[in-house]
């Protein structure tokens, strides 16, 4: 494998979006002749609700949002690498109409406040989710993460174990995953990378530069990558440059810093204590976490089950959105309600 090819690669794997930025303004000129049922969608619409900034655990403040009655029952929402919680748009548009549905952006990135102290760690990640779940109220929560969201999901696990135990209802995750993610798949790239580029620090610094330039570049040079990386072959030419756009934007600080705590974080050791109810996604199309990935995950899990989006890449509930709100749905309505029958009973 060239140099070149390993810092690809260890991005995407790491961290989920990376290729996103990688490819940054790729254009898809074949499907942009197609057809777009997605092209007038205002993705970036934001949820109607400003509830003001959540301050973490190191003074750094969180943009958070909200939809849906307040009364309902709660599902929060946690976004990916380099994204914001825009990448939500269909979840809680849909499911806004029965839950209330929660919304931040992590430390350094969408409409967040830089990180204090440059703390871009995954631990920092799990501590942000923590500090939204506190300030939101004391009813049960059904946990939704995709890629870096899901991983602090897990994080979490160390930082505020507390929440697992009465706050936390269930988990969903998609385009994620613990032990295998790191000794799988990444583990043999990462051994690539130490020798030929240093600490995985300057690898990190390597790919933001190599970001950086396919940016400024006029031509559509990363096209293929982008669709062999990040999606599915159904996937939306307006989603696609959306994600693109949202990943071009992230600052260095969350290329470099981020994206290195990112490439060495293994989590295996926290699964086994998540005893909540745990749905896993994946979009059989996925080349971030592919599927093996999420059967893993899934099976070690106490009370994991796996669900396959079939087209679907690294952003199923972008590019599948329909069938992925149509799982996520059957699950939350389960969960939350066994949770409002238990304390009931109580």
């Amino acid at each position: 494998m060239s140099r070149k090819r390993a810092a690809l690669v260890t991005a995407g794997i790491a961290a989920g979006a990376v290729a996103s930025g990688i490819v940054g303004r790729t254009v898809l000129n074949a499907r942009r002749r197609r057809e777009d049922p997605e092209a007038d969608e205002p993705l970036s619409f934001l949820p109607p609700e400003d509830l003001g900034r959540v301050r973490s655990f190191d003074g750094t403040e969180l943009a958070v949002r909200a939809a849906g009655d307040p009364a309902k029952p709660v599902v929060v929402f946690a976004h990916g690498f380099s994204l914001d919680l825009t990448t939500w748009h269909y979840q809680w548009r849909q499911l806004s109409e029965r839950y209330r549905c929660i919304l931040f952006d992590f430390r350094s990135h969408g409409s967040s406040d830089q990180a204090a102290h440059g703390d871009l760690s995954p631990l920092a990640f799990g501590h942000d989710l923590a500090a939204v779940l506190d300030a939101v109220n004391d009813r049960p929560v059904l946990l939704v993460g995709h890629s870096m969201g899901a991983m602090a999901m897990l994080a979490m696990v160390e930082t505020r174990p507390d929440l697992y135990d009465g706050r936390v209802a269930g988990i969903a995750i998609t385009g994620a995953a613990a032990g295998d993610l790191v000794r799988g798949a990444m583990g043999s790239v990462t051994e690539l990378l130490r020798p030929r580029l240093g600490s995985l620090a300057q690898a990190a610094r390597r790919v933001n530069r190599l970001r950086r330039y396919v940016l400024s570049s006029p031509t559509d040079v990363a096209q293929v990558v982008a669709r062999a990386t990040q999606f599915g072959p159904d996937a939306s030419p307006a989603v696609v440059r959306y994600v693109l756009d949202l990943a071009s934007r992230a600052s260095t600080q969350v290329w470099t810093d981020g994206l290195a705590g990112l490439m060495d974080l293994d989590l295996r050791h926290v699964v086994h204590h998540i005893r909540v109810p745990a749905l896993v996604i994946v979009g059989d199309q996925d080349r971030m976490t592919p599927p093996s990935s999420s059967v893993a995950l899934a099976g070690e899990l106490p009370d994991g089950r796996l669900e396959i989006i079939e087209r679907a890449g690294h952003f199923p509930m972008l590019e599948a959105h329909e069938e992925f709100n149509r799982r996520l749905e059957a699950f939350a309505s389960g969960v939350l309600a066994i949770r409002r029958t238990k304390r009931r009973s109580a």
